[in-house]
């Protein structure tokens, strides 16, 4: 089999088993016909190449993964294929739960990877719908000496993505142990925020998130569609007064302005997270589902603390296009 034939058949199976596209579709995606199509599906499923998840690594490197790398001086960025969802004229909720299922399923393949290289380990983890991905994702894996730690106090509402629920999943599907900051995401006051994090409890998990051997985080993006706008996290006059200090996205509720700098805000102030200076310490991986993100998750990038990306196609190639 030659290397064009190996990556459209990766490709195949990207667009089928990730990304949910029936065989007609994919073969239009591809330019070729659907028994073509039915033909690689089944050589993938017999190979070896499409089994509890996808190989990225035969994929190869895309021009815009080195393209990324080299931009923000990575240590590796992952992309999946782009599914061109303009060309597919994809509803915008197919098109988002696509691209979190993709970069789901990259970011549980690199997970796992780490978990069997590294025993024991530490985990830091962030919130929001990728991340919940990557955990419902991730199977096959026996880690009983690791350690999963959120790195912000934990939301209210009761979601798949809030970070007590995805340490919780973490822990549950490895055997390991899951450890959480037990505050709010958001305190009330800047003197409340001093009291809970100089409770023993608290101070003693965040300093097992300090100590994190890697942390997976991602960005989010300051529009009325955004999650934490949708989840009341914020209100309109706190989107508003962030967009006024300069803010274009968050992650872990640090709102940052477009050269990764956290902006002086009063929510800034009153976030309980480990802050961007903190972050530095770490080997810190990015999770960017959906174009939508493509400016925050550059400023983010911008910020130093980044070491590692994980995109789903086409927001890769709008963050390039993006520029530096």
């Amino acid at each position: 089999m030659s290397e064009s034939d190996e990556e459209l058949m990766v490709r195949a199976a990207w667009y089928y088993y990730v990304g949910g596209l029936n065989q007609e579709l994919t073969a239009s995606r591809l330019g070729l016909t659907r028994a073509r199509v039915n033909k690689m599906l089944a050589e993938a499923r017999e190979t070896g190449l499409v089994s509890i998840s996808i190989d990225h690594q035969r994929v190869g490197v895309m021009p815009v993964e080195t393209s990324l790398h080299e931009r923000f001086g990575l240590d590796f960025c992952v992309s999946t294929p782009a599914f061109g969802f303009e060309a597919m004229k994809a509803d915008d909720e197919l098109r988002k739960q696509i691209a979190f299922r993709a970069v789901g399923v990259a970011a549980a393949n690199h997970l796992k990877r780490l978990l069997e290289e590294n025993d024991p380990i530490t985990v830091g983890t962030g919130w929001g719908r990728t991340i919940e991905q990557m955990t419902l994702q991730l199977a096959g894996v026996r880690a009983p000496h690791a350690r999963f730690i959120s790195m912000m106090g934990s939301l209210t509402a009761n979601n798949a993505y809030n970070p007590f629920e995805v340490v919780h999943s973490l822990a549950r599907r490895t055997g390991g142990e899951g450890f959480f900051l037990p505050v709010p995401f958001i305190a009330d006051s800047v003197e409340d925020r001093k009291v809970l994090v100089s409770q023993r409890s608290v101070v003693k998990a965040m300093e097992i998130a300090r100590s994190a051997s890697v942390c997976f985080i991602s960005a989010g993006e300051l529009t009325e569609r955004s999650l934490l706008r949708l989840q009341g996290m914020i209100s309109r006059a706190d989107l508003d007064s962030l967009h006024a200090a300069g803010a274009v996205g968050d992650t872990n509720g640090i709102f940052f302005d477009d050269l990764g700098r956290q902006v002086a805000h009063d929510l800034n102030d009153r976030t309980i997270a480990l802050g961007f200076e903190e972050l530095k310490q770490l080997k810190v991986i990015l999770l960017v589902a959906g174009a939508e993100k493509a400016v925050a998750a550059r400023a983010l990038l911008r910020s130093g603390i980044v070491s590692g990306l994980i995109i789903d196609g086409d927001a890769a190639l709008t963050l390039d296009a993006l520029g530096p």
